[in-house]
């Protein structure tokens, strides 16, 4: 014999429910906002994706710019310190043909100078002999005495003119030698002043 319980389920089994209207329509709208939540996930995703992606190129075309840049200034930089250096070149080399021109005109100076001194000493030597040769033909010391205070008078004005004049072209000559580096001196400030 069968227990009432057993009997009731398979009663109740045996009973199928029907499915009301509501029911059904309650699932029909599950699924709707099951599918709208979906689609709506789904475009949230799409549009994060073309974000990050227009993100992504904003950022390659800032570093390629970036680099672009820095490329540019590198560019200039190099071209400028070429300048520069052929500029320093340039300048040095001016500056060894300057000291090369003063070389050349002291040298040539202190030849002249030097033909001036040989001159003037054989003058000088010529009239100490003149003067030896008078002083032996004197007959009297007071004859001797005034010969030799004249001549005496005369050697000292005579140095006192050649030292003048040795002066002036020693003077004349270091100008003359100092003035291509004195060009060159007054040069470097103008051009190291306009860049600095």
């Amino acid at each position: 014999m069968q227990s009432p319980l057993r009997n009731g389920r398979n009663q109740m089994s045996a009973v199928k429910p029907k499915p009301s209207i509501a029911a059904g329509e309650a699932v029909a709208a599950g699924i709707d906002t099951a599918a709208d939540t979906s689609a709506k996930t789904y475009e949230a995703s799409v549009q994060s994706y073309e974000k990050s992606l227009g993100a992504l190129r904003e950022g390659m075309e800032k570093a390629t710019k970036g680099f672009e840049t820095s490329q540019a200034k590198m560019k200039e930089g190099l071209e400028k310190m070429v300048k520069t250096s052929e500029e320093l070149l340039a300048f040095s080399q001016g500056n060894l043909e300057a000291f090369f021109k003063a070389s050349q005109i002291y040298a040539s100076g202190v030849q002249d100078i030097s033909k001036h001194v040989a001159a003037s000493s054989k003058t000088s030597l010529e009239e100490t002999m003149s003067f030896g040769k008078s002083l032996m033909g004197v007959k009297s010391v007071k004859e001797a005495v005034d010969l030799q205070t004249g001549f005496a008078k005369a050697a000292i004005e005579k140095a006192v003119t050649e030292s003048n004049k040795l002066t002036d072209a020693a003077v004349k000559l270091t100008e003359q030698a100092l003035a291509p580096l004195t060009a060159r001196i007054t040069k470097a400030v103008e051009t190291f002043s306009k860049t600095h």
